[in-house]
Formats: structure tokens, C-alpha cells, sequence
């Protein structure tokens, strides 16, 4: 039988193991994610935060955490962007080899 309650995203074991953290806890870890967050580590570490964000019990909490949710939302856009321009960049040079190589002779 399957477990509905079980997150979506990332998450530590440390989490899994040591229950539901306090709110206090749980904020202040969200707003560590935030200062320590790296174009490497966005996406889990995104995804950790919305864990934690869905474990505060009460909407007054969320409010507080809400900048350092936006805060992390703008750096997984500008750094999402700056991965698929690359990819991006990358393709259109493949195409421009490919064109080149079948032009000669």
C-alpha cells in the first residue's frame, strides 16, 4: 500500500529521521537554505525549503518565511535561465558544425 503522505521533493535525512522540526527551527533552516544556496545546489535546496515551509503549522510563520521563499524562486529563475541559455547555445553551435560539414564537398 502507498505511503499519500510522503513529500515530492528533497529531503535530508536528517528530516526524515528526527520528525517534524519546531517552527522556529524549521524558519530558521529556511533562511540558512537562502544565504547558503549555490547555482549547483538550487534545486534541492528549493525543494528542501518547500518541504519545510509545508511543516509550519500556521499561516503567521509562513508570512515571516515568505521573503526568503522568494528570495530563493528568483535565484532558481535567473540561474534555471542561465542553464538552458547555455544548453541553448550549445545546440545552435551543433546545428551551425553540422550545416557547415554537409555544405562541402
Amino acid at each position: 500500500m502507498a505511503d499519500d503522505r510522503r513529500p515530492a521533493g528533497f529531503v535530508p535525512l536528517k528530516a526524515m529521521t528526527a520528525g517534524r522540526p519546531d517552527p522556529a527551527s524549521a524558519l530558521a533552516e529556511i533562511r540558512q537554505i537562502y544565504f547558503k544556496t549555490s547555482r549547483r545546489t538550487i534545486d534541492n535546496d528549493f525543494a528542501h525549503a518547500i518541504e519545510l515551509l509545508k511543516s509550519l503549522p500556521d499561516e503567521d510563520i509562513r508570512a515571516k518565511a515568505h521573503v526568503y521563499m522568494e528570495g530563493l524562486a528568483e535565484m532558481s529563475r535567473e540561474w534555471g535561465r542561465a542553464k538552458s541559455g547555455k544548453v541553448e547555445k550549445w545546440k545552435r553551435e551543433k546545428v551551425r558544425r553540422e550545416r557547415r560539414a554537409t555544405k562541402k564537398p
